[in-house]
């Protein structure tokens, strides 16, 4: 596989930041309804997301294969293109996550996706609330995590 860079999306990068979220949402989150259409998600990062700065895309030969939104101290996306995961990139989004925000972070997940619970677990975050979904666009029961500087993770 090409070697992977981690660079701030530009004005350009609307697009492929929105494919790498499509791409993903659907492979891991098939049972999650989508509260918008692919042209408001596109227009959304297009002309919302990417302008307003803290995004972050993965490239792989010229190709988006990851990106990360923070917004913040919340890391409020972190998308990997579903053939991309398990390579490291996860684990690379989140150091740079804690670099820029080492006061701590904070972000929310569906509690259907179980790869998440484990994967930010891993990284240190803890479990802080759940919810009902009431409050998401999705209708969707969510979880918190946090980080902070100095917590230990359970069983580290």
């Amino acid at each position: 596989m090409a070697p992977v860079e981690l660079r701030p999306a530009t004005g350009s990068d609307g697009a492929a930041v929105a494919d790498v979220y499509l791409r993903s949402y659907d492979a891991a989150l098939p049972s999650v309804r989508r509260a918008h259409s692919d042209d408001e998600v596109r227009d959304f990062f297009t002309y919302v997301v990417v302008p307003r700065g803290g995004t972050w895309l993965a490239q792989a030969a010229g190709e988006p294969v990851g990106m990360m939104v923070l917004e913040g101290d919340e890391l409020s996306q972190l998308y990997l293109a579903p053939e991309w995961r398990g390579h490291g990139i996860g684990d690379r989004f989140v150091a740079l996550a804690k670099e820029h925000r080492p006061q701590g972070l904070s972000l929310w997940t569906f509690q259907v996706n179980a790869p998440a619970h484990r994967f930010y677990a891993r990284h240190g975050f803890t479990e802080a609330e759940r919810t009902d979904g009431s409050g998401n666009e999705e209708r969707e029961p969510d979880v918190r995590f946090v980080w902070r500087p100095g917590a230990q993770a359970p069983g580290g």
